[in-house]
Parts: structure tokens; C-alpha cells; sequence
């Protein structure tokens, strides 16, 4: 019986454990940043700028039906004779003057200019529209850029902590052997500049974590100092067959946001300059009025008004100008398809150059680094190497797998590009 607390107490302490580590672990699953999905339904609500663009669409398709409606019609009332010949104090009531003139008017553009007003706001909202897409792709290529920017220095920091406890143990055997007279004092001080260095490096590396948690709550319109989680892994790259550049180019023509806003501005431009020729006929005003006398409407007419377009010059003035607007458009689209096919293809050859490198520091230079190492260490245990060749053979494997790291987040950074270009993933 008197065992019985004890092991009481064990089970709770271990309950207890178990509890606490498994709401480390829940809440180190809240934290946002992973993975990149996280990170980006957070921009997609909170971001500021992608808000913003949403908003000006939102203004920019409630601009199209006023754009091609009619103005509000007007009404006038004027008092004549109000004295009756001076026969009395002036009077405002209708009933009190000689005659009261009521007019109705509505003003009436050209056929078609409505429509064409119309078009033209209807092609703003959908420019608006591509700015939308526009600042969401590049949002997505700034996160998944700082994602894989996070990934490479926890990586970083990782294998720089592992050759650090590497480079003590071997500090621990330097010290006996140097106890024994087998080492030098040299490979002392070899072995302590290693230590400085790699400390000086995770300095460096907890400071770029910073300063990637600064900007990725930026970006999500968040405290700057609110935690973040540590990426898993990096998305899986896609596979060589799916990066071809002729269908990746029409993907491209179809999908990407500059050309939709260039496109738009074009359609817009080539309704301006179809508008600008309407201006050669005239607009009408149309109306109705009626004449009261001594409180009795009497009298009754129509009227019509129009605008004479007799200035050539300002006409044909107005025309050239949208005519030159509409080359401008033209040229600008060009321009635009023409940069987003070349930085395609740019982007496709730094994947596939990174895509090789990462094979390349894989499965040939780092265990050929690995090999070396081994070899190095045989050699320096048997008196047949010196430590400064242990040294470098150990930064060999620690440059490879850097290599290999930064060749992959190249890649994954390269195809975020190729996605903006896309405009889709």
C-alpha cells in the first residue's frame, strides 16, 4: 500500500507531460507559415493593397451603368409679369403673375454614344479586374519568396548547428591528442576559429529569421513581432514535361494579368477613338412646356435643341489624340507580351539550371564530399593527414549540402516567378 502514491504520482507526472507537450505541438499548428497555404489565406483576407484593388474594381463596375445613362432632365418655372403692369407688389404664386412658362427638357446624345460610354467604363472594370489579379500574383510571389527564404535559413541553421556539435566532439579528441603530444597547438586555434565562425553564422542566420517574420507580417497586415511557424517542407517541384515553353507561352497570352490589364486599356482606347468620331454630330436637348395665365394653362409647346459642331480644327484635333492613344495602347500590349514571353523563357532556364544543380550537389558532389571527409578523418586518426585537411574536407560537405539547399529554394523561388507570369499555379 505505501507504493501506491508513488506510482500515482509517476502516471500523473506523466498525463501531465503528455498534456503539455501535445499543446506545444497544437499550438505551434495554429501559428501560420508551415506551409505556404496558411500564409496565403491570410494575405488574401487581411492584406492591405490586395483590399484595396478589390475595392477600386468594386467603384470601378458601379461606374458602368451611370456611364450610359441619360442625364437627369431638368425643370424650369419663370414668373412673367409679376407686377401686372404695375399694377400690383410683386407676387411669387403663379396664380398672382400675368403668366407663368413651365419647360421639361431632356438632353439626348448621338445614337450610339451611349453604348460607347458605356463600353468604355465597362473595359475600366475590367482593367480594374486584371489589377486585382495582378497584385495577387505578385502578393503569392513575395510569400512563397519568403516562405522558401525561411526554409533555406532554418535548414541553414540547422546544418551549421550539426557541424558545430561535429567540430566540438573533434575539439574534445584535438585536446587529448594534444595532451599526448599527437596534435599541434595550431590545430587549436584551427579548431577555434571554426567555432567563431559558425557562431558568427547563426548570428547572422537569427537575424534573417527576424527580419523574414518582419516582412511576412507585413504582408499580412500583422504585428510585426507575431510569431510565426516554422516551415515543413518546400512544395514539390513540377515535372519537366509540364514546363514546356510554347505551352506554358499560350498559358501565358490567356492567363496573364499584365496582358489582361493591356488589353483592356487597348478595348478602351479603341472606343474612345470610335467616340471621339461620334463628336461630329451633334447632340439634341428635346422638351416640353406650357404657358398658365391667371391660373389656367392655356397654352402648350415643344421644343428641340441641338449643338452645332462647327469647330473642325478641335474635332479632328480630339480625333488625332485618340488615335494616337489607341497606337499607344497598342504598342504598350506588345511590349508587355513581348517582356512576359522573354522573362518566361528567363525563368525557365534558372528552373531547370537550379533543378540540375540540386541533382548535380545531391547524388555527385556531396557524396564525393562525403567520401573525402571519410577518407580524412582515416587518415588523420592514423597520422597519415593533418587536421587543417579535416577541416576542409568537413567544409566540403558543409558547402555541398548548402549548395544542394540553395538550389532548391532557386528553383522553388524561379517557379513562383514563372506563376506570376501565369498568373495561376
Amino acid at each position: 500500500m505505501s507504493c501506491m502514491p508513488t506510482f500515482f504520482r509517476r502516471n500523473l507526472l506523466f498525463v501531465l507531460l503528455l498534456i503539455s507537450q501535445a499543446g506545444h505541438v497544437l499550438a505551434s499548428d495554429l501559428l501560420p507559415g508551415v506551409n505556404v497555404q496558411s500564409l496565403l489565406l491570410l494575405a488574401k483576407e487581411h492584406n492591405p493593397d490586395f483590399a484595396a484593388m478589390r475595392h477600386e474594381a468594386t467603384a470601378a463596375d458601379a461606374r458602368v451603368l451611370p456611364a450610359g445613362a441619360l442625364g437627369n432632365p431638368r425643370f424650369r418655372m419663370e414668373l412673367q409679369d409679376i407686377t401686372r403692369s404695375g399694377q400690383q407688389s410683386p407676387a411669387l404664386f403663379p396664380s398672382d403673375t400675368g403668366s407663368t412658362f413651365y419647360s421639361f427638357t431632356q438632353d439626348l446624345p448621338w445614337a450610339g454614344k451611349r453604348d460607347l460610354r458605356r463600353d468604355i467604363a465597362a473595359q475600366d472594370a475590367q482593367a480594374a479586374q486584371g489589377r486585382i489579379q495582378q497584385t495577387w500574383s505578385d502578393l503569392v510571389l513575395n510569400i512563397k519568396t519568403l516562405f522558401a527564404q525561411r526554409y533555406l535559413i532554418k535548414a541553414t541553421e540547422r546544418l551549421v548547428g550539426e557541424n558545430l556539435d561535429l567540430m566540438l566532439q573533434l575539439e574534445k579528441v584535438l585536446q587529448v591528442r594534444y595532451a599526448g603530444g599527437l596534435a599541434a597547438q595550431q590545430d587549436i586555434t584551427r579548431i577555434h576559429v571554426e567555432h567563431t565562425g559558425m557562431r558568427v553564422e547563426l548570428a547572422a542566420l537569427a537575424g534573417e529569421w527576424r527580419q523574414t517574420q518582419s516582412r511576412l507580417n507585413a504582408l499580412l497586415a500583422r504585428p510585426f513581432d507575431t510569431p510565426l511557424a516554422e516551415p515543413e517542407q518546400l512544395p514539390a517541384l513540377p515535372e519537366p514535361a509540364r514546363l514546356k515553353f510554347t505551352e506554358l507561352a499560350e498559358r501565358l497570352r490567356q492567363g496573364n494579368p499584365q496582358l489582361a490589364v493591356e488589353s483592356a486599356r487597348l478595348h478602351s482606347a479603341q472606343k474612345n477613338r470610335d467616340l471621339s468620331l461620334k463628336n461630329r454630330y451633334p447632340d439634341f436637348t428635346v422638351g416640353i412646356n406650357a404657358m398658365q395665365r391667371q391660373g389656367v394653362v392655356n397654352e402648350w409647346g415643344l421644343m428641340l435643341e441641338l449643338n452645332v459642331p462647327i469647330q473642325g480644327d478641335v474635332l479632328r484635333d480630339q480625333e488625332r489624340e485618340s488615335q494616337a492613344m489607341l497606337a499607344a495602347a497598342q504598342a504598350r500590349q506588345e511590349a508587355a507580351l513581348n517582356q512576359a514571353l522573354a522573362d518566361l523563357s528567363d525563368k525557365l532556364i534558372a528552373l531547370e539550371a537550379a533543378r540540375q544543380t540540386a541533382h548535380l550537389m545531391t547524388y555527385s558532389l556531396l557524396p564525393q564530399a562525403e567520401l573525402t571527409w571519410r577518407a580524412a578523418l582515416a587518415g588523420y586518426e592514423n597520422g597519415k593527414a593533418d587536421f587543417a585537411s579535416l577541416l576542409d574536407a568537413q567544409r566540403q560537405i558543409r558547402q555541398a549540402r548548402l549548395g544542394q539547399l540553395k538550389a532548391q529554394v532557386d528553383a522553388q523561388t524561379r517557379l513562383a516567378e514563372i506563376e506570376r507570369l501565369l498568373g495561376e499555379e
